[in-house]
């Protein structure tokens, strides 16, 4: 492998608050419940709870007030650098019912995109 030479810098103050993050509950990462969810599921979800924000902002619900997101599998190829076969796969392992059940894919017919309902963390009465 070759890599790119690049300078990099210490951190100073509050210069770590110039970048945006990628939010990924600590719960996902620790958790015992998740230990089965790759790595690059995790990062995933992250990725699509970012996106969440934007669809909340366009009023994108539905009639059940459940807020879902556009996230086809070309962007999540691009995103995270992975072929189809591979972002089809994290999409099932996080999806109902046959992953973990972050989230849930509704098809909406040939040519559009599904609707995506991103999921919380939910333990007993407490929600993350």
């Amino acid at each position: 492998l070759e890599f790119r030479r690049v300078l990099f810098r210490s951190y100073y103050g509050g210069e770590s608050d110039q970048f945006p993050f990628y939010r990924i509950p600590q719960q996902l990462i620790a958790g015992k419940d998740f230990q089965h969810v790759s790595a690059e599921a995790k990062l995933l979800y992250g990725l699509l709870l970012d996106r969440m924000d934007l669809s909340a902002k366009n009023g994108w619900h539905d009639k059940l007030g459940r807020i879902y997101i556009y996230f086809t599998l070309a962007e999540i190829q691009e995103n995270l650098n992975r072929g189809h076969d591979k972002a089809t796969k994290l999409l099932v392992e996080l999806d109902t019912p046959n992953g973990c059940g972050l989230i849930e894919r509704v098809k909406q017919g040939q040519g559009h995109p599904a609707k995506i309902y991103v999921k919380r963390l939910v333990f007993g009465a407490k929600s993350v």
